[in-house]
């Protein structure tokens, strides 16, 4: 068996479980989540547990069996806990303010970047002024969801708009990122 489908994935309290032939629903303090398995996969609440089993060893069973096992897991953290993305906006100039549904973006272009806030995401902006311990830290935008997908894709919609560049290290990046500065070539 898949070393992650076979673990089970323990209900904590105040988390509601369907089970509706191939969907599966999750509600919980923080909202309702749904997802449909593809057929040969079954899911089964055993002892306060959700048991994910397959139906063969073939090997889109066992990929499908550890995927399905994860997205379950997700929802289940999503309805209790719901997940959250840092990201830093560094530059001189740069800049992100939540207004109404959008996320609007200063990053140095001609023009601000408009983003439209999916629903069921939460975006909170906050303004950094002079004298962090990262140069040019202007904003920090934090974006919060039940759904781990959603939650990530806005993340990076917004990254994409202004990757970290490797000289100055300016643009929108993760707060737990990594980003190498590269030396300027020297001059003649």
């Amino acid at each position: 068996m898949s070393r992650i489908g076979k673990s089970p994935i323990p209900i904590p309290e105040g988390v509601k479980i369907t089970l509706d032939g191939v969907q599966v629903i999750v509600e919980g303090k923080l909202g309702r989540l749904e997802y449909n398995t593809i057929p040969p996969i079954k899911v089964e609440i055993v002892d306060n547990e959700i048991i994910v089993t397959r139906a063969d060893d073939s090997r889109d069973q066992k990929a499908f069996h550890g995927l399905t096992r994860a997205l379950i897991n997700n929802m289940v953290v999503g309805v209790t806990q719901g997940f959250e993305k840092i990201l830093w906006v560094i530059g001189t100039g740069f800049n992100a303010d939540k207004t109404g549904p959008w996320l609007k973006l200063a990053l140095g272009y001609s023009h601000d970047i408009l983003a439209e806030i999916p629903e069921g995401i939460e975006v909170i902006t906050q303004q950094i002024g002079r004298g962090n311990a990262i140069k040019d830290l202007n904003s920090i935008v934090t974006i919060k969801g039940i759904n781990k997908e959603d939650v990530g894709k806005f993340a990076a919609e917004i990254r994409k708009c202004r990757p970290p560049e490797v000289y100055k290290g300016k643009g929108v990046r993760y707060h737990d990122e990594h980003v190498s500065i590269k030396a300027v070539k020297a001059g003649a």
